[in-house]
């Protein structure tokens, strides 16, 4: 301050055009942030019909039609100012909410970051009005031919804020998001009919239906015959929705919606409390749809808690939370009411693979003959060895990796082990522990494999060959198999469609989201195709979200692990036998894909020591 001459102030108003961005780096995070914003717009415009249009992702084209009450030459301006609102008109309004937007702050954010051009025409007037936004500035209000309802076509987000558009991620991940916020304003409002277009191509098409119908138009029609319905009405809240039967489960998250009084909401711990009620069906890491709604008195909760009104907050939280377990708990034991329910699963639970585990302890070593049904050697453990440096260790068994050993001697990776841990021999032989771990003894100790974690290293370094080949090993099925997917699922199939036919995966696009799968690669189990296919996508989106690697590594870490032999899963001597084999021709045999080690060394000194 002593520097500062007397009377100077250092502290001053923003400009209106740096506010706005401060203001739209809030709101308006990505293209499904602008998109969220319309379609509330459009909806409190009392529309029965709304049509969405996207290119690239949003980035350069956002454009959302409705046959709303529309605005008048008056109205257009003031819906680009800060705080100007039709919603809301004094305090005790914000305590009784029932409109989707109310702060008057939205459309303003949106402007001052891309490039806008409204027509709005309300049914009284005899033309309508054409009012553009470019960065900030505003030109002037002029007449227009136009419909009933208002057009908003957002250009070039982000184009004055090269920053902003650096961060945002690939087509596929952004149209994703879109896709959701259009699937939770679809859900929510059954009885407005929704176009989506995307590049050209039509996403959705979806009439006014029933809630159960609108489920079925968006996640496939095998949701329609899935669904379990729960209702229930108390003097404080109306809860209903729909879940789906544990077998529609998947892998990933992004099935799962919440909503109050029509507005979708995130609460973690309400969404923990639902998941947890599929424990008993369902294994580790799966995630079963539901559409959850709640209606109650406004004034009950508050929804003007976060910038992105994504939370909210009940007044009797702890009630709301007790109520909706007690319903969609009872719904889900009335649908699952059968006696003496068996599972023929292994009781063995592992990474995804199982939910229980059985403290009995048992060796398997079975026939060498012998043949597990469904599961043969040149099918899915066959002899084509992944060449790699790992055949340099093979006559070690065991060599350096990054994970801490289980002996409590760190292990040196220059060592060269003249102490002996030799290649194990048939006389050795190989057991199977808890039909997972593969145990054989070497001279100075005993080796653990680790089947599931084994065989996803040998498929990854199978398919990462198979892309730099120039004719992948692909084994055509007798029938073709057609299925449906999500709009986003086809949409990241599209992406990695050609990584796919690399790895040995023939696959054709069909129109309206729909897929024909004419072969797979070698190591996929004939019958289980599309559950392969479908879980690789789920797999690689968390994998998107979680590492920073090549779309390649990412499809062939995807592969591997849904195609790898599970755990739990009873294996002959010889297919034992072919597993290692082929683990040590590996180039990394010591870890698996995300570095998890697939065998561990337990010397005879430290199984010694456990008795002394």
């Amino acid at each position: 301050m002593s520097e500062t001459q007397e009377g100077t102030s250092i502290i001053h108003q923003l400009p209106p055009e740096i506010s706005n961005k401060i203001a739209a780096g809030e709101v308006i995070q990505r293209p499904s942030s602008v998109v969220k914003e319309l379609l509330d717009n459009a909806i409190d415009a009392g529309a029965d019909e709304i049509k969405i249009i996207i290119e690239q992702a949003g980035r350069t084209l956002i454009q959302v039609i409705d046959n709303g009450c529309g605005m008048s030459n008056e109205d257009l301006p003031l819906c680009f100012e800060r705080h100007a609102t039709s919603k809301i008109s004094s305090v005790d309004d914000l305590f009784r909410i029932k409109t989707l937007g109310f702060r008057g702050e939205a459309m303003a954010s949106i402007a001052s970051v891309s490039q806008i051009v409204v027509r709005s025409k309300r049914a009284e007037d005899d033309n309508g009005w054409e009012f553009e936004v470019d960065g900030g500035e505003e030109k002037v209000v002029k007449p227009v031919a136009t419909q009933n309802g208002t057009s908003i076509s957002v250009r070039n987000l982000f184009f004055n804020v090269p920053a902003r558009r650096q961060f945002l991620k690939t087509d596929v991940t952004e149209l994703r998001h879109i896709l959701r916020t259009v699937q939770y304003a679809a859900l929510a409002n059954t009885n407005i009919a929704f176009q989506v277009a995307a590049d050209g191509e039509e996403i959705y098409n979806l009439s006014v239906q029933t809630l159960k119908e609108r489920v079925s138009a968006i996640f496939g029609a095998s949701y329609k015959a899935s669904l379990i319905e729960f209702e229930e009405e108390t003097s404080y809240i109306k809860i209903y929705g729909f879940a789906s039967d544990p077998k529609l489960a998947k892998k990933s998250r992004g099935e799962q919606f919440l909503f109050v009084n029509g507005r979708p909401f995130q609460h973690r711990y309400l969404t923990h409390v639902i998941l947890s009620l599929y424990d008993a069906w369902t294994k580790n890491n799966e995630y079963p749809f539901y559409a959850l709604f709640f209606e109650i008195d406004p004034s009950k909760v508050d929804v003007n808690v976060h910038p992105s009104k994504m939370e909210v907050k009940f007044e009797d939280e702890r009630s709301v939370i007790q109520l909706a377990r007690s319903v969609v708990n009872r719904s889900l034991n009335e649908h699952f009411m059968i006696p003496n329910i068996q599972r023929e699963d292994p009781t063995f639970l592992g990474d995804n693979e199982g939910k229980g585990f059985d403290s009995g302890f048992s060796f398997n070593m079975p026939d060498v003959k012998q043949s597990d049904k469904g599961f043969q050697v040149p099918s899915r453990i066959n002899r084509n060895p992944v060449k790699g440096r790992g055949d340099e260790f093979g006559s070690m068994l065991y060599g350096s990796f990054d994970a801490k050993p289980a002996s409590k001697q760190d292990f040196d990776p220059e060592r060269t082990f003249e102490s002996g841990l030799s290649k194990v021999s048939d006389e050795q032989g190989f057991f199977q522990l808890h039909n997972t771990y593969i145990i054989t003894q070497t001279r100075t100790g005993v080796c653990v494999i680790d089947q599931y974690l084994a065989h996803k290293r040998i498929l990854f370094e199978k398919a990462i060959t198979a892309t730099e080949s120039a004719l992948p090993s692909t084994q055509q099925l007798l029938f073709a198999q057609t299925m449906e997917l999500s709009a986003s699922d086809y949409a990241l199939l599209q992406e990695l469609h050609p990584i796919l036919q690399q790895m040995g995966f023939s696959v054709q696009l069909l129109s309206g989201n729909t897929t024909m799968i004419n072969g797979v690669p070698a190591d996929v189990e004939i019958g289980n195709e599309q559950e392969v296919l479908v879980a690789m996508l789920h797999q690689y989106q968390e994998l998107g979200q979680k590492l920073n690697l090549e779309a390649r590594d990412k499809v062939a870490i995807s592969f591997a692990s849904k195609a790898a032999i599970p755990r739990g899963k009873k294996l002959t001597y010889e297919e034992m036998e072919a597993l290692v084999d082929q683990l040590f021709a590996c180039e990394q045999p010591y870890l698996d894909p995300l570095k998890k080690p697939t065998i561990v060394y337990l010397s005879l000194d430290e199984i010694q020591s456990r008795f002394r």
